[in-house]
């Protein structure tokens, strides 16, 4: 799913740079064919959008990052210029030899400067529009975009709270620039298999990300089960380059618990995607039982009813136990991928 999630966004970015060439034909060669300013387009755009998300030149991306802002403005209008005159007198070149246009090779390989403008412009937007979407969560982003949630709406959801196991013992021995990194790391592993699972994260609290989706999307495959067991297994598969780099592989406890909520937009200056309920206290609190009940992933047995587990998940179920903040026991069941009679051996690790 997170291939084809990025192939599709790929094929979305290219016909969006490419009707930005159609306009420009429009605007300032009406006779031309439509599709001239398009091929331009894509030639001289995308490999600045592949340039941006290190898929070309990824060493020389990283090492304008670390530039004073004023070098890296700098640095990028010459990279900018230099690929764009590339993709230019590529797309001339292959033009041209074509028949398709008319004109001196000159002016069909020579990138010109209102059309460097222009395209710079243009990608900046595309640039900035993609970050800020990626900064808020593909979901939040086109709930805010739409005002989906400027009235406070009740809904279903399933919250997952997964939570870095040893994290202050990390920071005493590592410091808290170091334990940052790992964060950073351990967070960052996070974000393909919700993605490939269809989920969002919410938020960062300290240790602990919280992730979710709309009810009907999280049961469905068991999308929120089959993320929580694709991050550990993703984790597992790594675990040489996670010691190499860390010292350690990273642990985690996970919790997932679903239900009605109120879902709101509030903010004035900062503007966020809130959400409301006993369902996110329960969640919360699922989680802290983890290490009470020493299992690594719990789910709540009312949620647990709603889904069809895949066959490599294994329940255990644990009885009801008090949460604060609900007055009823809750159901509790441990999920896990070993047999019946391992299961005590995942005591010790946590």
């Amino acid at each position: 799913m997170g291939i084809l999630h990025s192939v599709r966004n790929w094929i979305l970015t290219s016909l969006l740079v490419a009707s930005t060439g159609v306009v420009y034909g429009i605007v300032f060669f009406p006779q031309a064919p439509m599709y001239i300013g398009a091929i331009f387009a894509l030639f001289c755009g995308m490999p600045l959008l592949a340039f941006e998300r290190r898929m070309i030149l990824a060493r020389l991306n990283v090492w304008m990052h670390r530039l004073p802002t004023p070098a890296f403005i700098l640095s990028a209008l010459i990279v900018d210029f230099a690929l764009m005159s590339v993709g230019y007198a590529m797309a001339g070149s292959i033009l041209k030899l074509l028949g398709l246009v008319e004109g001196s090779w000159e002016d069909l390989t020579l990138l010109k400067i209102d059309v460097y403008i222009y395209a710079v412009m243009v990608t900046a937007v595309i640039i900035f529009v993609g970050r800020v979407r990626e900064l808020l969560g593909r979901d939040v982003f086109l709930s805010l975009l739409t005002g989906r949630y400027r009235n406070p709406v009740q809904e279903e959801r399933i919250f997952l709270f997964i939570d870095l196991v040893g994290s202050t013992a990390f920071a005493e021995e590592h410091g808290d620039l170091k334990t940052q990194e790992f964060l950073g790391a351990v967070f960052g592993a996070l974000a393909e298999p919700v993605w490939r699972h269809k989920g969002a994260i919410d938020d960062y609290i300290g240790d602990a990300a919280i992730i979710t989706w709309p009810l009907r999307r999280g049961i469905k495959n068991a999308n929120c089960v089959r993320c929580v067991f694709n991050i550990l297994n993703d984790i597992e598969a790594n675990s040489e380059t996670w010691l190499k780099s860390y010292g350690r592989v990273p642990r985690l406890r996970a919790a997932l618990h679903g239900g009605s909520i109120v879902t709101a937009e509030i903010g004035v200056d900062h503007h966020k995607i809130a959400y409301f309920g006993d369902t996110v206290n329960i969640a919360s609190r699922l989680e802290q039982l983890c290490k009470t009940l020493e299992r690594q992933v719990l789910i709540s047995s009312d949620l647990a009813r709603r889904l069809e587990l895949p066959e490599t998940i294994i329940k255990e179920d644990l009885g009801e136990h008090a949460v604060r903040g609900r007055d009823q026991h809750l159901g509790v069941i441990a999920l896990h991928t070993q047999s019946r009679q391992a299961i005590k051996t995942v005591r010790g690790r946590l």
